[in-house]
């Protein structure tokens, strides 16, 4: 079947392409594939495809393949490769023939390019080396990987090309590829297939090209400032550093339960006190919780620790870090976040986690009952839950006040009882806890680290407490890091960010913010028919 021959394949396949739009400039019609037939009726036809090259000798998956240019690097360098033979690979993304003449348009990570055939230039079919003739162009389909050498030219219409001489498949795909004009925009379907996703979206592709970029800066500003970075476990006999409910795995070998880590942070600082005095680490953790805009039960995060180093220096140093992450990844420090102007160059605000409560609520934090915190909580419509407890409340309220805050703000002197790790201010209920508040969010959570076993202990113990009452997110007694303490830790800042920080400002959710968001478990009723022989 011709892919070319539009009337064809309007006759054999119930109209298995649609007219969507030229991406050359010669006004002549790339065919698109849509989705006007069932999937499973060009997915047949494509297998028959894959049949008849497997009959010709030729290997459709081939480990092979060379290229000496991006297709991108082909249009920048047009001057210098003019007449030049260059090596190029792709998937296609449109095919069309006029008499004796052929066109594909091939299309990679770096952009575009169109091939030009000429029947009489290209190499005849070798099966051996998986070189296709132009009688065999009939078996390619949109969505195929292909490898074309030849010189570079410009067409009498003026596109760049290359005037292909040998044409490898390197890939033939049984699925077709829809479009932006298809219509996929299904959210759910978007997030269960992303590489499709990506394809027709490049736009979501290109997020994951900075993200990337945005947890290169961070190793990039760490190191160049004598960080280490040190990969610490996964698997926790007790988990801890924040507040929330852990992931519960069993392991074999020692027949013992095991949590993921919530936090980056226990065994970091363990780390401090084996005599390390910069180092961090970036990975996963889990929190067994539900999902939302600014959270995922699975998501990457940055933490370091800095020995001999307290809050007020730490505070200019993640200032400086944030600002060179961001700059590196989005190129500007002015954002337009939801209904906030953000300009990061400013001088960042400092609030008082304590007077900021009782300007909104008249309520001292330090000399309230959890009666008047329930009844703030209730005056503001906030939910006033059986488990909360007063610091669960008051966090609520402060949520509250956060949610309208553009920043940068620096939110300091949160109260002891928030932060049970942190160490305390000579106020005795103030900890020495800053935490970025931008765009309705805090986006970071940093500390002078506790390091006085006896008041660790006291407060491990404090949560323990809580744990056995009911609150399934206070933290666990974790009686080896205490007695790391014991040994000795020096005095030191911990800082931390997840990616969380690039969600906002890439201006997405948190499942529209990670390539392969956890869904629960579905099979079309499409794939079912395609493999009938499967228990999907």
């Amino acid at each position: 079947m011709s892919v070319w021959n539009n009337t064809t394949i309007i006759k054999k396949a119930q109209a298995f392409y649609n007219d969507a739009k030229s991406v050359t400039s010669d006004n002549s019609t790339v065919y698109y594939l849509t989705d006007m037939a069932t999937l499973k009726e060009l997915r047949d036809e494509r297998l028959r495809k894959l049949e008849e090259l497997n009959k010709l000798g030729v290997n459709a998956y081939p480990a092979k393949s060379d290229r000496t240019h991006t297709l991108k690097s082909v249009v920048d360098e047009f001057e210098n490769l003019e007449n030049q033979t260059v090596t190029v690979v792709g998937r296609i993304v449109g095919i069309r023939k006029f008499g004796q003449l052929a066109f594909i348009v091939l299309k990679d990570m770096s952009g575009q390019l169109q091939l030009f055939l000429k029947a009489d230039t290209v190499g005849s079919l070798k099966p051996e080396e998986g070189q296709l003739g132009v009688k065999e162009l009939p078996l390619l389909d949109s969505g195929d990987f292909v490898q074309a050498s030849g010189p570079v030219i410009k067409t009498k219409t003026g596109e760049i090309s290359v005037d292909v001489r040998t044409l490898r498949l390197l890939t033939k795909s049984l699925r077709p590829m829809p479009t932006k004009q298809d219509g996929f925009t299904n959210k759910e379907e978007r997030m269960r297939r992303r590489y499709v996703d990506m394809n027709v979206n490049e736009d979501v592709r290109d997020r994951f090209v900075r993200r990337s970029k945005f947890w290169q800066a961070t190793r990039k500003f760490l190191d160049q400032h004598d960080f280490i970075e040190v990969n610490v476990p996964v698997l926790e006999h007790t988990t801890g550093g924040a507040d929330a409910n852990p992931f519960v795995t069993h392991m074999d070998a020692l027949d013992q339960d095991f949590y993921l880590r919530i936090s980056h942070e226990l065994p970091l600082k363990r780390l401090l006190g084996a005599g390390f005095e910069k180092v961090y680490d970036i990975g996963p953790r889990f929190r067994n919780e539900n999902y939302s805009d600014e959270h995922l039960p699975e998501h990457v995060a940055m933490e370091f620790y800095w020995a001999y180093c307290d809050w007020t220096v730490g505070m200019t140093f993640m200032e400086d870090l944030m600002k060179f992450v961001l700059k590196e990844t989005f190129g500007t420090l002015q954002f337009k976040l939801k209904d906030f102007e953000i300009d990061l160059e400013k001088e960042w605000e400092k609030w008082d986690y304590a007077e900021t409560i009782k300007k909104r609520y008249s309520i001292d934090i330090y000399d309230c009952s959890l009666e008047d915190v329930q009844k703030a909580l209730k005056a503001n419509n906030l939910e006033v839950e059986k488990a909360d407890n007063k610091a669960r409340g008051i966090d609520k309220l402060w949520k509250n006040i956060r949610k309208d805050v553009a920043g940068p703000v620096w939110l300091i002197n949160t109260p002891l009882f928030i932060s049970p790790l942190a160490k305390s201010n000579p106020d005795g209920r103030t900890t020495q806890r800053f935490q970025a508040v931008i765009a309705g969010s805090e986006l970071t959570n940093d500390f002078s680290e506790l390091n006085d076993p006896v008041d660790q202990l006291n407060r491990f113990v404090e949560q323990q407490e809580m744990r056995n009452a009911g609150d399934d997110e206070a933290m666990m007694l974790d009686i080896d890091f205490v007695e790391m303490l014991e040994y000795g830790m020096p005095p030191a800042c911990g800082f931390s960010y997840s990616e969380r920080l690039f969600w906002i400002f890439e201006g997405v959710t948190a499942r529209e913010g990670v390539p392969f968001p956890q869904l629960r478990t579905d099979v079309d009723e499409t794939t079912k028919s395609i493999y009938p022989d499967l228990s999907l």
